[in-house]
């Protein structure tokens, strides 16, 4: 049924056999004017001035809140996965050593040292330095984590006597603090 066969007596609520509902042609709308003092109060444009500012100022925080989260979101998640490596890392380095001391054939044990390279190359390609202290450095507490003081006729007191586990920087973040041996200074003589 076409919509021109529907009768103009027809209402707006009844509906045609096929299921279609006839349409009475309404007049097109025409926006309301805005009163007078509305469009010429100088304080309510100002105030809708001040809100726009500060919704866009609003916005632009949250804009710069969400970035800032996700760097640090994406820079713990890294942290979490390079913590985990780390022990790879160590134990991987205590193979190569254990290996070296065993006569292990030189082909087997530098294919070895090529995949640690590697593996300590995708570290550093993610932002991890290593660190590393010489016997006779100065104990530094926010680089370093004693594991143990020593007496030593060769050190001072609170110098570093050895290191036994490397430290890692994410960064300039420290992931890992150097484990070392403390001097306490000289022996004390039990006289």
């Amino acid at each position: 049924m076409n919509t021109n066969d529907i009768p103009a007596n027809a209402h707006a609520d009844e509906t045609v056999a096929d299921g279609t509902i006839p349409v009475e042609p309404t007049e097109a709308a025409t926006p309301e004017p805005i009163p007078a003092e509305t469009a010429s109060a100088p304080g309510e444009a100002t105030q809708l001035k001040d809100r726009l500012l500060r919704l866009q100022a609003d916005f632009d925080n949250f804009r710069k809140r969400s970035a800032r989260e996700r760097q640090e979101w994406q820079a713990f998640a890294t942290e979490s996965v390079i913590k985990e490596l780390l022990a790879v890392v160590d134990h991987y380095e205590l193979g190569l050593a254990t290996a070296a001391k065993h006569s292990t054939p030189a082909s087997v044990l530098d294919g070895f040292k090529l995949v640690y390279d590697q593996l300590l190359g995708v570290l550093k390609k993610q932002g991890v330095t290593v660190l590393t202290v010489a016997p006779g450095a100065v104990f530094d507490p926010h680089q370093h984590e004693a594991i143990s003081h020593l007496p030593s006729d060769e050190y001072p007191a609170d110098v570093v006597i050895a290191e036994t586990r490397r430290g890692y920087k994410l960064g300039d973040k420290l992931i890992r603090p150097l484990q070392v041996v403390v001097s306490s200074g000289p022996a004390a003589d039990g006289n």
